[in-house]
């Protein structure tokens, strides 16, 4: 079998809802013949604390240096993230640099925030294969 090519995700999300993260990342780990490296900051391992608004400019360069090298950028997408000053952040450097950008929705959840269906190159549900697959279709 032809080696699997290795996909470079940043997921965005909210620290205060990262169970989801952290779901995903299991998922995405657990998916069969799919490779990937994970580009995210997770609040276990922050690059600086993002409520010092002395770092905060650092911080919106740290996030472009995270999010310039992966190949697609994945958004969960609960209606915190309508509220969430970073997730618009880096939806910001994801759309400056071209990212595609697929949208996740959480387990059971119905809407998505307009700050992330008018950037999604792809909306799909919480479903490992269909997540996957839009990975697959629209990383560069």
């Amino acid at each position: 079998m032809p080696n699997l090519k290795i996909y470079d995700l940043f997921i965005s999300h909210a620290w205060k809802y990262n169970d989801d993260y952290y779901r995903l990342v299991d998922l995405l780990n657990k998916a069969p013949n799919f490779k990937w490296r994970n580009y995210s900051v997770p609040q276990h391992d922050p690059v600086i604390d993002p409520d010092d608004p002395v770092d905060q400019k650092t911080l919106i360069e740290e996030l472009k240096g995270q999010i310039r090298p992966v190949n697609c950028v994945l958004i969960l997408s609960g209606m915190y993230a309508a509220y969430s000053f970073w997730i618009q952040k880096e939806i910001d450097i994801s759309v400056d640099y071209g990212k595609p950008i697929i949208g996740i929705k959480p387990w059971g959840q119905e809407r998505i925030p307009k700050a992330v269906s008018d950037v999604a190159i792809e909306i799909v549900g919480w479903n490992t294969d269909a997540i996957v697959e839009a990975i697959r279709k629209h990383s560069l």
